[in-house]
């Protein structure tokens, strides 16, 4: 990759007078992107499931960025109740919003539910964000400018296998508990993101909105995912494992950060794309335009998941009704 190509926050474009949503803004990724758009001038609204921590986080980022424009809200997307309640607030607070970055989630972790009763990773990875989508959509939809969402998927999606036949089983009740691995479950759930993300800009499209959608992916970024599991596991061998791992292999978050910046701000972008670092197994480097596996671009697969969780969520993606421009 030139020099040329080697595409960092520096290139990012002025963010001045946007507005952005970024679940999971308080550790990790969600983090350092928030940080980066608050120092190119953006307004973020930092989306949390704790919002104490969410505090905490905003605080430290007002201590590198003085003149950050930062709102914290509380977002639990294991909680279909608390989704909808943080789309009603910003419903009330905002007219309009430019980007969407559907990025927190959880990675190989033991079996857990949402409040709903769906498996954790599959209910909070795809589904809290399939709902939360649909309901800032107004939003997206409002302004004359083109709006973003970015979906932040994983490499692991490329081991992700969904039978439309047996997903409900496979993540909700007991039949998910006792066929459950988490390393499966986990990439089930990033390979519906990338099938959503791709759904979703087609259905635009079809619909004639000014809003695109894509995803990402980070490679191999040191964050507090690797940690989690383990953590839960009460395993601590593991969990210093992890943290070694982490320290010896993964590039920095800040690094890991730049295929969901990309896929927000550049200006060369186009909807239903999928941006990863370029370097070394695509686990680390610049962001650039990547192929996704081949299962993510089956398009009956997409329409069949996209169905299913419109029945889980009981959200309706009425396009036709947000609609502002043919």
């Amino acid at each position: 990759m030139s020099a040329a190509d080697q595409w960092t926050i520096e290139n990012m474009p002025n963010q001045s007078g946007r507005r952005i949503v970024i679940t999971g803004a308080n550790s990790g990724l969600g983090f350092e992107a928030t940080k980066a758009f608050a120092r190119k001038g953006g307004e973020v609204v930092m989306a949390c499931r704790d919002r104490g921590r969410g505090e905490r986080a905003r605080d430290e980022i007002l201590t590198e960025v003085p003149d950050a424009d930062l709102v914290v809200e509380r977002c639990d997307l294991a909680d279909l109740d608390s989704i909808e309640a943080f789309a009603d607030r910003l419903q009330e607070a905002y007219n309009e919003l430019d980007v969407l970055c559907n990025n927190a989630g959880v990675m190989a972790i033991p079996y857990r539910e949402t409040a709903d009763g769906f498996e954790r990773q599959f209910g909070v990875n795809h589904l809290g964000h399939f709902a939360l989508t649909e309901q800032l959509l107004d939003l997206l939809a409002a302004p004359d400018a083109e709006s973003r969402v970015v979906t932040h998927a994983s490499e692991i999606h490329e081991r992700g296998e969904i039978d439309p036949e047996r997903l409900v089983s496979r993540i909700a009740g007991e039949d998910a508990k006792h066929s459950y691995d988490k390393w499966d479950a986990y990439g089930r759930s990033k390979l519906a993101n990338v099938l959503f993300a791709y759904e979703l800009n087609r259905r635009l499209d079809d619909a004639g909105m000014n809003v695109t959608s894509l995803t990402c992916h980070p490679g191999y970024a040191d964050t507090n995912l690797q940690r989690r599991g383990p953590k839960l596991s009460g395993s601590a061998i593991r969990e210093r494992l992890a943290s070694l791992a982490n320290r010896l292999f993964a590039q920095p978050s800040e690094r890991g950060s730049l295929p969901l910046l990309y896929a927000a701000t550049a200006a060369d972008i186009e909807g239903g794309e999928y941006i990863g670092p370029g370097g070394l197994l695509n686990m680390r480097g610049y962001p650039e335009r990547q192929r996704s596996s081949e299962a993510s671009y089956d398009r009956e697969l997409a329409r069949k998941l996209w169905r299913i969780s419109v029945e889980l969520t009981g959200v309706s993606y009425e396009f036709d009704s947000h609609t502002t421009s043919a």
